[in-house]
């Protein structure tokens, strides 16, 4: 199995977080550099026209792409343990959190567009932090809404086990650190990123964990 990665990238991180929740062992974590533009490179190309990490390739089969298709991949071949509930309804909400995340917010403040906004609209560094920030907090708002008038909602962000939302959930507060965004207005999602921060899964995948990743981001 070949992950292709960058430290900072929080859909790999994602990735990396199913992983490392089911004990699968990665043979080869080839390092895509985003800040870079190696993905934009015809090597990286041919593995994802997307120009976008991450990438998983398992065996012989075709390259896998996209965060959330990836992890139900892994949560398909390697059951154990589960990261999606088995009640259809619950199933939706799961996704439907996870999607939030990886679908409606993170695809709008990746490098690719925060570049474009730079060079083809001339914003400066504080103009692209305050398009990222805008973005990050919407999610942030449903996410809140969402979690915080449930009962479905427990310990994590569906009852008490960890599933694929948890994971969705712990990449948006990474990037809530990265794009300086305080948590303190979404106590029920801060609550439940710390709860993940506890496990030992999350921890050993965190972007300031990964080679290449600076001491402090």
């Amino acid at each position: 199995m070949k992950l292709f990665s960058f430290w900072r990238s929080l859909a790999t991180y994602r990735v990396r977080i199913a992983l490392n929740l089911k004990g699968i062992t990665v043979d080869e974590v080839i390092d895509v550099n985003l800040m870079k533009g190696e993905q934009r490179e015809a090597k990286f190309r041919a593995i994802n026209p997307m120009m976008a990490i991450p990438a998983l390739i398992d065996g012989d089969g075709p390259v896998l792409f996209e965060s959330l298709a990836i992890i139900e991949y892994l949560d398909e071949t390697y059951p154990n343990p589960p990261l999606l509930p088995r009640d259809p309804r619950a199933r939706a909400r799961v996704r439907g959190l996870s999607q939030i995340v990886a679908c409606d917010s993170h695809p709008l403040v990746v490098p690719r567009v925060r570049e474009y906004i730079a060079h083809e609209f001339k914003a400066d560094e504080a103009g692209v932090m305050k398009w990222a920030q805008h973005w990050h907090k919407l999610a942030l708002t449903a996410l809140e809404q969402n979690l915080s008038t449930s009962k479905e909602t427990g310990t994590y962000c569906h009852g008490e086990q960890v599933t694929m939302a948890d994971i969705c959930i712990a990449s948006q507060a990474a990037g809530a650190n990265f794009f300086k965004v305080d948590l303190a207005r979404y106590p029920t999602l801060a609550r439940i990123a710390a709860n993940c921060a506890k496990i030992d899964a999350f921890v050993r995948a965190h972007p300031l964990r990964q080679p290449g990743a600076p001491a402090a981001a």
